[in-house]
């Protein structure tokens, strides 16, 4: 046991498989009402329905006070956007959607972005950056590796593609708790950090912006935006290490890891 990171067996990762499963079905169910005209609160709404028909619970509604069941963070806003039935969304508009459940004891933990109608070309361009800059940090996980390892392999790609990447904000370790070691940076320095051991298992969250990674914190306590008003995009997962690698405990039942979802 290293200090603050729980290490899980490999046959405890089945609890994993089943709460990342249902986080991955809860967006899944989801994605076919993300559409113009709808309001971010009617989707916590519906998706807050959805998990409790499934047998879990939103692990974000009352944790440190936070209001909703998930967070639904558009354009500019890059994590822990507030759902509100003031909260229209409109064409061209891009969201994430962040969702943790627990079920059985288990955290899944997991967000996707969402195209409202058609995106432009400059918001295609990040989301798409953005959902490979998180693959090539899981690519990096594996025994041996480092926590530097997969922050550098995620800060190269979005780099070379001319964005930030959020420093303020970090994936975690998860499991039967909400939040644990290691912290995941965006960002790292290969061969640093805390060496990755089979049974560890976190959230890989890359954050990618347009423009400057400074961030600002709004007067409700929770909503982060670019301090830019740029757009800035997000996708999360969970994952486990392996004996020989990593093991995704969130992926889309239906595929749809990464937009466009219906075509």
């Amino acid at each position: 046991m290293k200090k603050n990171i729980s290490l899980y067996s490999l046959d405890e990762f089945d609890g994993m498989r089943h709460a990342g499963r249902l986080a991955a079905e809860t967006l899944d169910y989801i994605t076919p009402f993300v559409v113009p005209g709808i309001s971010t609160g009617k989707l916590d709404e519906m998706m807050e329905e959805f998990i409790i028909s499934k047998g879990g619970i939103s692990a974000c509604r009352g944790y440190h006070g936070y209001p909703k069941a998930t967070c639904i963070s558009p354009n500019h806003i890059i994590c822990h956007g507030i759902p509100s039935e003031k909260k229209i969304l409109n064409a061209g508009d891009i969201i994430n959607i962040d969702v943790t459940v627990i079920l059985d004891g288990w955290y899944g933990d997991t967000s996707r972005m969402f195209f409202v109608g058609k995106p432009s070309v400059k918001a295609k361009r990040l989301v798409d950056t953005t959902y490979e800059t998180m693959m090539a940090g899981i690519m990096a996980c594996k025994p041996g590796a480092t926590t530097g390892d997969i922050g550098h392999a995620m800060e190269q790609v979005a780099r070379k593609n001319g964005y930030s990447v959020v420093m303020d904000y970090c994936g975690h370790g998860v499991g039967r708790v909400f939040h644990d070691g290691p912290n995941i940076l965006n960002y790292g320095v290969p061969g640093t950090g805390v060496e990755l051991v089979p049974g560890m298992i976190f959230t890989v969250e890359p954050m990618v912006n347009i423009g400057t990674h400074e961030t600002l914190t709004l007067s409700d306590g929770w909503t982060v935006i670019t301090k830019d008003r740029q757009l800035s995009a997000q996708f999360e997962h969970s994952i486990g290490i392996t004996e020989t690698g990593f093991e995704i405990f969130t992926k889309s039942p239906k595929g749809w890891d990464f937009p466009p979802y219906n075509e």
